[in-house]
């Protein structure tokens, strides 16, 4: 014979079970969200009320509302001097049916955006670092770096702020080395070469602030894969998806035979993408030339690159 023992309600079961019934009458008690109310299903008494509806917003300004519906303003952002707080005015003189503001209106509006603009930079501290970030915004986009590489570089910028290490350099300059060290701790480098086409100052400054700020900084930089700009080469150039696969595998065969030491990631990764179109038979339209062009890297260095991978790798049939 088998004895079934039931477990004990506990004193929080007891207390959730009451917490869903009706005081009065001990009915079910369900929730209107529109009205925010609590009642009971049973006898109508409102349990509890003005409650906070937690679902979307019901009223949308415009499509993006409708299709990201949200309670709160944007997130805060590090790549804005004022972590995206501030309050920014319209430049189009429209009131919120768009309709066109009189003439009083508009002076009005005028000297709104004056001291709004005013009051987002204080001192010569804010300014400067609102032209920084204003800078690693325009310098990423160039470069087709996404929010996440921008908002690591504001971050790095921000930390060189505030531990004194501006004085002696240029902003323009410090901005660009953070922008480069956020694309190689984000696994999406861009070449010295790109950086400095983009930067208002030359490679030799943004080499030498790049080394500061990762000396001073201890910034967790590792050296840079040219794996990592595999993807980007093969999309500017068009290939399919085998010629990555194939310079993947040539660079490991190469880093194998430690043929990738000392070399520039850059190069080895153009010199990969035209071997391994040589390989998969994709090189008709493939010239030393376009891969050049494409990759900013020489053409002799190239071929002197492509015939070392062609080497280490022992199941080329080149």
């Amino acid at each position: 014979m088998s004895f079934h023992q039931t477990k004990p309600r506990t004193q929080t079961d007891r207390t959730d079970a009451t917490a869903n019934q009706c005081p009065e009458c001990s009915g079910p008690l369900v929730s209107d969200p529109q009205r925010g109310e609590r009642s009971c299903s049973e006898c109508g008494l409102v349990v509890a009320e003005d409650r906070i509806d937690e679902g979307p917003e019901w009223r949308n300004a415009d499509a993006t509302d409708r299709s990201q519906p949200s309670r709160v303003g944007p997130p805060v952002t590090k790549t804005q001097h004022d972590d995206g707080l501030s309050t920014t005015i319209d430049w189009r003189n429209r009131d919120a049916k768009g309709n066109a503001l009189d003439a009083q209106q508009r002076e009005r509006m005028r000297r709104l955006r004056t001291w709004n603009s005013r009051f987002k930079t204080r001192d010569s501290k804010e300014r400067g670092l609102k032209h920084a970030l204003g800078e690693i915004d325009r310098m990423a986009s160039s470069l087709g770096l996404p929010d996440d590489v921008r908002e690591t570089a504001s971050i790095i910028y921000r930390r060189a702020s505030r531990e004194d290490l501006l004085p002696g350099r240029s902003i323009e300059g410090v901005s660009t080395a953070a922008l480069y060290a956020a694309a190689r701790q984000s696994a999406l480098p861009r070449s010295l070469k790109e950086t400095a086409t983009v930067s208002r100052v030359d490679r030799r400054e943004v080499v030498q602030t790049y080394r500061y700020l990762l000396r001073e900084l201890g910034l967790g930089v590792e050296p840079a894969d040219p794996e990592h700009y595999l993807v980007r080469f093969v999309s500017e150039l068009d290939l399919e998806s085998a010629v990555e696969y194939r310079a993947r595998e040539l660079l490991d065969a190469a880093r194998a035979d430690n043929v990738t030491v000392g070399k520039s990631p850059v190069s080895l990764a153009a010199a990969a993408v035209y071997a391994a179109a040589l390989v998969v038979d994709d090189a008709d339209r493939l010239t030393q030339e376009t891969v050049s062009e494409a990759t900013e890297v020489g053409e002799a260095t190239i071929r002197s690159r492509y015939r070392d991978l062609l080497k280490a790798d022992e199941s080329c049939p080149l």
